[in-house]
């Protein structure tokens, strides 16, 4: 070895230990669960030479391979706190559970106008066309009947397809409600299984309930590590974290340990992770649909891997050069602002009145007062000259497409400006309204008008929006009209479905359930739903499979 390259090698063992050491130290006090995370201690007898237990795929030459250090690897302790949170961890806020109630209504309603849409639909069902898996996962809405792992992708597909489920705002966004195509799709394949004589999760029947738990803890999992983490900012796609989420949870529920919990954790971060491309232009398309879909597929085949006994890799986020921390997220820690409990299901965001990206929930509501007043005064979004939206500074980020093309449906329901301009010339805002072909997709009017409005980021806004004892999504309209008339600013700080709003919201969640259920079964059936769902005795008692029953169709019309 030649002077320089020694000289190389003993720099980079000088900088590597202590760099090691202190990403340790820093984050162990997180955690109060270490031993029983600590993998195994390398063999130093000399039976280390047989390989009858060791993986390897250099067995002849493994004299020659560098030395397994003796001391045992500490998982990291963000891990450790999500595994011990699934397992140790109760639940015991009835306000979390009354909320996610709401949110497994109306999620399950938001699937089942998702599969109206064909662009949807066809993404649909088994692998193998005619395919059906005994006891396996039903897919609600459909006579489909699925592997755990497809279904969890068929019904993570559905309910995301609309954005129009519940969603979570901090430093990164998403929607926590995603995670219900992993919990459910395990829940209906474990509970039909166990029923049919088998054994899974040591024999475990499912209710109602139990997935409303999974459920809140899902959520907990995911919107803490968004609150302080802007994965969007390194180009990652914020369906890591129902992929991280759904595996913790979906582990729990098929009866794994707490540290086979945390292996399955890691195996979710040292997955290859979504980039956002598909959500911003010039690439916008429907990927960012089914990405959630996709997450939940992956994290339900993570678990059953470990279940299976594949290891984890107990420092996927800090190890130095090849982990999360230094690969993806340019060498930074997470940050927590709050231990995990229930907060994200107690807070999380509903949407309500319109499919919409949510940071422009405000600014639609504002465009429907807008809409009212100049039908009052006689005009029209015609005589609009110019509309000022003074919103925050993620949605300038997200949203903000003011003279980008509308190539698709995805731009479209990507776009403050396109959603207030429909808004403002109809009246209305519907899903319909962002296809290729419909009315508002071709209206000339709607197509100037949204060039026309001007985002400008109010400082303020942006400060609320990241509060947390607001977490408010605020946007202000000014129009100015062709005669010159400006019409007085109209602020909308909080949507509907926004915590501060709930007990106004229900109502209306529970409308938008009934009409999502409507186009898919008769009226006695769409009357006991409803009637169920606000019966939250019976309906947390009720077993899975017997639930999801009610839901399944023979013959469905859209897939």
């Amino acid at each position: 070895m030649s002077a320089v390259n020694r000289g190389l090698r003993q720099a980079s063992r000088t900088l590597r230990l202590p760099q090691r050491f202190s990403q340790t130290a820093a984050l162990r006090p997180l955690s109060s669960r270490c031993s029983q995370f600590a993998a195994p201690r390398a063999s130093t007898s000399s039976s280390s030479h047989n390989h009858k237990n060791t993986f390897s795929t250099m067995a002849a030459l493994q004299s020659g391979a560098a030395p397994v250090p003796a001391e045992a690897r500490e998982y990291d302790p963000e891990v450790k706190d999500i595994a011990s949170y699934v397992h140790n961890k109760p639940i015991d806020s009835e306000l979390a559970f009354d909320t996610a109630r709401w949110v497994f209504l109306d999620t399950l309603g938001c699937g089942l106008e998702g599969l109206r849409f064909k662009e949807c639909a066809k993404l649909l069902g088994p692998i193998v066309e005619g395919t059906t898996v005994p006891n396996g996962t039903k897919v609600f809405g459909t006579p489909f009947q699925l592997d755990p792992v497809n279904g969890a992708f068929n019904i993570g597909t559905m309910i995301r397809w609309l954005d129009y489920n519940d969603c979570w705002l901090a430093a990164e966004w998403g929607h926590p409600s995603d995670n219900l195509g992993a919990i459910l799709a395990v829940a209906d394949w474990v509970t039909r299984t166990n029923r049919a004589g088998g054994n899974l999760a040591g024999g475990k029947l499912f209710t109602v309930r139990d997935v409303l738990e999974a459920m809140i803890k899902a959520h907990e999992i995911q919107g803490c590590l968004a609150l302080l983490n802007s994965f969007n900012k390194v180009g990652l796609d914020h369906v890591v974290l129902v992929k991280v989420a759904s595996a913790a949870v979906v582990s729990k529920m098929l009866g794994l340990s707490e540290k086979q919990t945390a292996d399955a954790v890691t195996q979710a971060w040292v997955d290859g992770q979504s980039l956002r491309t598909y959500r911003h232009s010039p690439n916008t398309m429907s990927r960012k649909s089914w990405a959630a879909g996709d997450a939940c597929q992956r994290a339900v085949n993570l678990v059953l891997k470990v279940m299976k006994g594949e290891p984890g890799v107990p420092t996927v986020l800090s190890a130095p050069v090849w982990g999360f921390y230094d690969v993806l997220f340019k060498g930074n820690k997470f940050e927590f602002q709050r231990p995990y409990g229930s907060y994200v299901m107690e807070n999380v965001l509903f949407k309500v009145s319109y499919p919409a990206e949510f940071h422009s929930q405000t600014a639609v509501e504002a465009s429907q007062k807008i809409h009212n007043q100049l039908k009052a005064l006689g005009k029209s979004a015609a005589d609009i000259k110019g509309v000022t939206c003074r919103t925050h500074e993620a949605c300038i980020r997200i949203i903000d497409k003011q003279f980008k093309p509308m190539d698709n449906f995805a731009d479209r329901d990507h776009c403050i400006q396109y959603m207030c301009s429909v808004m403002l010339v109809f009246g209305r805002l519907t899903a319909g309204d962002y296809t290729d072909g419909s009315e508002a997709a071709t209206s000339p009017l709607v197509e100037s008008l949204r060039q026309k409005i001007k985002c400008v980021e109010d400082p303020q806004f942006t400060t609320d929006y990241h509060d947390p004892s607001l977490r408010t999504i605020s946007n202000a309209l000014t129009v100015e009209l062709n005669d010159g008339t400006v019409l007085d600013e109209v602020v909308v700080e909080a949507p509907l479905g926004h915590r501060l709003r709930r007990e106004e919201a229900k109502p209306e969640i529970l409308a938008k359930y009934k009409r999502h259920l409507e186009p898919h079964f008769s009226a006695d059936k769409v009357k006991h739903l409803v009637e169920l769902g606000q019966d939250p005795k019976t309906l947390e008692a009720m077993s899975v499979d017997e639930y999801v029953d009610l839901y399944t169709v023979k013959d469905s019309k859209f897939v």
